[in-house]
């Protein structure tokens, strides 16, 4: 079983580049059924009453089987969480990541997408058919758009490619849009990182990473 990174206390800050493995050692117990469901019990809980140092924002789908701490066999304090479907960007999606970075310290943030994905799915049929959903549905499907249109405009058409697609322009866009988060990759204080979730087996595959010493992968 891997060994499971511990994160320093809130007095050490720790980095990007350990943020990530600490997630990603969690993501594997979870794969082999090992999980160690780290701080889950009253004493952290009682530890955690004055505040809280989470080492990771975690910006995901909203989709009921992309639970972030089961995933990555976390508890309570380790992840600050914003999730929406597609996960789609607004202001309010902006603070929140923000807030973790610049209030709470986060050094690393994670763009979470999955496969067979709803939201990017609509999108799809909305570019193909030319018709969206109505209500507030429109708006998601219409945020997810752009990103499938770069896809098919780099001819790439298949569904894991549009996904994967949709999960770097997320990436860029928080850069894009969010000066903290800009200025803090550039410093090395920060890594933004997208991964892809996978419902058969569970695993996190790395698309894109911006500001971790050692990149993850090479981008899909």
């Amino acid at each position: 079983m891997t060994e499971m990174p511990i994160p320093p206390a809130a007095d050490q800050p720790i980095s990007p580049d350990a943020a990530f493995a600490t997630l990603m050692a969690g993501n594997e117990r979870f794969v082999t059924g090992s999980p160690a469901h780290p701080n889950q019990d009253a004493a952290r809980r009682a530890e955690l009453v004055p505040a809280q140092s989470p080492f990771a924002v975690l910006f995901g789908c909203a989709d009921s089987r992309l639970a972030a701490e089961i995933i990555f066999d976390r508890g309570l304090g380790d992840l600050f969480v914003v999730r929406t479907a597609g996960h789609v960007l607004g202001a309010e999606v902006l603070g929140s990541i923000e807030y973790g970075v610049s209030v709470l310290g986060s050094p690393l943030v994670v763009v979470l997408g999955h496969d067979s994905c709803g939201a990017v799915a609509a999108a799809r049929s909305a570019v193909e058919s030319g018709t969206t959903p109505g209500g507030f549905v429109r708006d998601v499907v219409e945020r997810v758009t752009p990103s499938v249109l770069a896809a098919h405009a780099a001819g790439r058409v298949e569904d894991e490619e549009i996904l994967h697609e949709h999960i770097r322009h997320t990436v860029d866009l928080l850069l894009d849009r969010s000066q903290a988060l800009a200025e803090g990759v550039a410093a090395g204080r920060t890594a933004v990182v997208g991964l892809c979730y996978r419902l058969t087996d569970g695993k996190a595959q790395v698309i894109a990473s911006r500001g971790l010493a050692t990149p993850a992968v090479a981008e899909v």
